[in-house]
């Protein structure tokens, strides 16, 4: 399913990939650590949406300020997400899941942390179509272990249909 997506997406891809390297400039994918199944670390691959602007410490600014206005718009919309349908088609990711975290994070959340890894992690979850930069961490949390408890194809079907929502809408229309 993920390869079936990623080939119908690839034209959009495309064009969001020069629209990075137009405002962004290189390179126009980010990559990082992140923690699956089992907590096994994996290489999560998104669209950039960041400078690398730092201040006269050298210490990088604040996300909202590094983030580009092209930038904004994949986050709002979720299309900085796509290049992670590879992480699909590798396995280290599912459609639906709780988001993966930094491997630090995941060792300092104890239970919590244990209990993400006997999923995989997915490209998008219960707290993201619930609320998601209206949460706080815990609030993700508590959202990623209900789904975690709760997951059924009916509770994934119902997932997607509510990423598709906030894709066509914007996280901010989001009612």
């Amino acid at each position: 399913m993920a390869a079936v997506a990623l080939l119908l997406l690839l034209p959009l891809m495309a064009a969001i990939g020069i629209g990075v390297a137009a405002t962004l400039g290189r390179p126009i994918l980010f990559v990082q650590e992140r923690s699956g199944l089992g907590q096994r670390s994996f290489h999560l691959i998104k669209f950039r949406t960041m400078r690398n602007d730092r201040d006269a410490r050298g210490d990088l600014l604040p996300d909202a300020m590094r983030t580009s206005r092209f930038g904004a718009i994949l986050r709002r919309t979720r299309l900085d997400e796509l290049p992670g349908l590879v992480n699909v088609m590798r396995g280290d990711m599912a459609l639906v899941g709780p988001r993966p975290l930094l491997p630090e994070t995941v060792a300092a959340m104890g239970h919590s942390g244990l209990a993400r890894a006997e999923v995989r992690p997915g490209m998008t979850g219960w707290a993201q179509v619930t609320g998601n930069t209206l949460l706080s961490n815990e609030q993700k949390f508590a959202r990623d272990l209900w789904y975690i408890e709760n997951r059924s194809w009916r509770l994934d079907a119902v997932i997607l249909l509510r990423t598709v929502r906030v894709v066509l809408l914007g996280e901010r229309l989001r009612g």
